[in-house]
């Protein structure tokens, strides 16, 4: 007979981990053999009991991703499993990278985080679809940034000076003043800034502009 999976349940709110807990003790093939609700908790229990698999959250004392990289430093053949709330791209990208072999929401049923723990259990990955999508649509976006960024460094520093002031608005003649130049000038590096950004008109270079800033930034404007 084979053995049953061994669990350990780490969150922070009592009642939710004893749900957990009640719902996945009552399916065959599970036992549950700790839990916890700290990173500190997590580490003790991954040395001393080296379960299975562990679910936990990232949102607790010593922070969940932090826990994520000692459990799999102190015992690598752990097979973790997240289990948030938090749908932050960065949250998910970091606890894959970190070694978490799963990422689910809590808004999850019992049936189907059974059915996830035995997939990661049998050494396969598992990601919440609707996160997959998300997680590939973001990397995608940062993707598309850094080529921006990549083409604004083609800029230059007169190129950049004069798509600062286009971008805020200012027409060609207004920006020939500005820069004591003469507005044929200005034109020129017009033509050749759309050209090494790749678009059409002053507004999408302008939105070149922001994306490539906003990305450089971390999203702040």
């Amino acid at each position: 007979m084979k053995a049953p999976t061994r669990i350990a349940v780490i969150d922070d709110h009592p009642l939710f981990r004893e749900g957990v807990i009640r719902s996945l003790s009552e399916m065959e093939g599970f036992e549950i053999v700790a839990e916890g609700g700290s990173k500190d908790e997590a580490l003790y229990i991954v040395e001393h009991i080296r379960p299975d698999v562990m679910l936990m959250d990232i949102s607790m004392p010593g922070n969940g991703l932090q826990a994520v990289a000692g459990a799999v430093e102190a015992w690598p053949p752990i097979k973790i499993v997240m289990l948030t709330v938090s749908e932050a791209n960065e949250d998910i990208a970091g606890a894959l990278k970190l070694g978490a072999k799963g990422y689910v929401l809590k808004g999850i049923g019992s049936r189907e985080l059974a059915d996830v723990v035995r997939t990661v259990a049998s050494g396969e990955p598992y990601l919440a679809p609707s996160l997959s999508a998300r997680l590939l649509a973001g990397m995608a976006k940062e993707r598309e940034n850094a080529a921006k960024q990549d083409l604004m460094a083609e800029l230059t520093d007169r190129e950049q000076e004069v798509l600062n002031l286009v971008a805020s608005g200012l027409s060609n003649k207004r920006v020939a003043q500005l820069l004591d130049l003469h507005e044929k000038t200005v034109k020129h590096h017009m033509t050749r800034i759309l050209s090494k950004l790749k678009v059409s008109n002053r507004t999408e270079a302008a939105l070149a502009l922001r994306d490539a800033t906003e990305s450089r930034t971390g999203g702040a404007a």
